[in-house]
C-alpha cells in the first residue's frame, strides 16, 4: 500500500474503534486536511489562542543563541515533527539561512498539503535551503530518526504539541525520541504553562467559533471519506479545563439524539442527546512536571527559554 493508502486505512480502523467505544472519542490528528489546515491557521491568529504568539516571541528572542547551540562543524540535520504552516521555524530557519550554516531541513507533518505548502513556500523564501519534507505521524517517522546519525540532529517539537498526550503517553514518546538521540544531538520542545484558567478555556473556545468550526471538521471529512451522514451542526464543541491537573479537554457535543450511518465502515452508531465524542486532550505544564517527564525517559534539561509574557516554555534536553 501506498503512504496515502495506509494512512487511510488507519484513519479507517480509528473511526470504527472510537464510535463503537464508550465513551466515544476520536483523535484530533485526524482533522488536519486542506480545510483543517486552513482553520487551524485562523486558529493561530486569533486574540484568545496566545500558545502562537508566545512560542514566536520565545524563537524570535533566542534565534541566535539557538544557532550557536545546534552549530556543528559537520553540519547538523534539523528535523520537526508536525511542522505545520511553519511560522515559528521560519525564524529559525532564516537566522541559519543567513548565517550560511550548513544544515538540512525535514519538516514532517501528518498533512501532505501542509508539508508541499511550506517547502514551496520555503524554497521562495530561501532558494537554496535543503527541504526534504515527509507526510506522517510522529510514532512512524520515529522509526526512521535512528537513521540520521551521520552527524549531529535536532528534534523540533514546537507547539506545544507533546500536550496532546497523557502523560504515560509522553513518556512513551520522549523515551522513543530519547532512543534515537546520541549524545551530541538535541531536543527542543514547547510546553504550554499552567496560567490563569479562563485565559486556558478563552483559547480552545474562542468567541468567534472557528475552534468549533475546526472540531467539526473532523465530522466532516468521516462524512466525505466514509460516506458518513453525521448531521454536523447538531454538535457543538465543549471545552473543559482542570486546573488542578493541568488538563483541557475537547469534545464534540450531540445537542440532539441521532443515527449515524458509516457506510464505509458499516456502521451504525447511535448518539444521546448531550453525548460526547471526547476529541483531544491539551496539556498544561510547570517545571516540576517537565523535569519529571524527561527523567523518566532518560533526558536532562540544558536549557529553558520563556516568553515574555511567562505564557509558554521551550526546553533544550539532551540524552542524559
Amino acid at each position: 500500500m501506498t503512504k496515502k493508502e495506509v494512512f487511510q486505512h488507519e484513519f479507517e480502523q480509528h473511526v470504527k474503534a472510537g464510535l463503537s467505544a464508550f465513551p466515544k472519542f476520536l483523535s484530533s490528528k485526524y482533522i488536519y486536511d486542506d480545510k483543517g489546515d486552513k482553520l487551524f491557521q485562523q486558529i493561530m491568529g486569533l486574540p484568545e489562542y496566545y500558545l502562537t504568539e508566545s512560542e514566536y516571541n520565545i524563537v524570535d528572542t533566542y534565534k541566535a543563541d539557538l544557532r550557536k547551540q545546534f552549530t556543528s562543524p559537520n553540519g547538523f540535520d534539523l528535523i520537526e515533527l508536525g511542522a505545520g504552516d511553519g511560522k515559528k521555524t521560519k525564524l529559525l530557519l532564516k537566522e541559519l539561512y543567513d548565517q550560511k550554516v550548513n544544515f538540512t531541513y525535514k519538516p514532517i507533518d501528518i498533512s501532505q498539503n501542509s508539508i508541499d505548502e511550506l517547502s514551496q513556500d520555503l524554497l521562495q523564501l530561501f532558494p537554496e535551503i535543503d527541504v526534504q519534507g515527509e507526510q506522517g505521524t510522529y510514532f512512524k517517522v520515529l522509526e526512521q530518526l535512528a537513521q540520521y546519525n551521520k552527524r549531529p540532529k535536532v528534534i523540533l517539537v514546537l507547539g506545544s504539541n507533546i500536550g496532546n498526550l497523557a502523560h504515560r503517553e509522553a513518556i512513551d514518546f520522549l523515551s522513543k525520541l530519547r532512543d534515537v538521540m546520541r549524545p551530541e544531538d538535541f531536543l527542543f520542545m514547547g510546553f504550554d504553562q499552567k496560567k490563569d484558567p479562563l485565559t486556558i478555556q478563552n483559547a480552545y473556545a474562542d468567541s468567534q467559533g472557528v475552534t468549533q468550526e475546526f472540531n467539526r471538521n473532523l465530522l466532516h471529512r468521516i462524512n466525505k471519506e466514509m460516506q458518513a451522514n453525521f448531521p454536523v451542526d447538531q454538535f457543538e464543541h465543549w471545552e473543559a479545563y482542570d486546573p488542578e491537573t493541568g488538563t483541557a479537554k475537547s469534545y464534540l457535543l450531540a445537542t440532539k439524539a441521532c443515527q449515524v450511518q458509516v457506510q464505509k465502515l458499516d456502521l451504525n452508531v447511535s448518539f444521546k442527546k448531550w453525548e460526547t465524542i471526547h476529541t483531544e486532550i491539551s496539556q498544561k505544564y510547570d517545571d516540576e512536571v517537565v523535569e519529571w517527564l524527561a527523567a523518566e525517559a532518560g533526558l536532562e534539561i540544558s536549557a529553558v527559554y520563556e516568553d515574555e509574557k511567562k505564557y509558554f516554555k521551550n526546553y533544550l534536553m539532551q540524552v542524559r
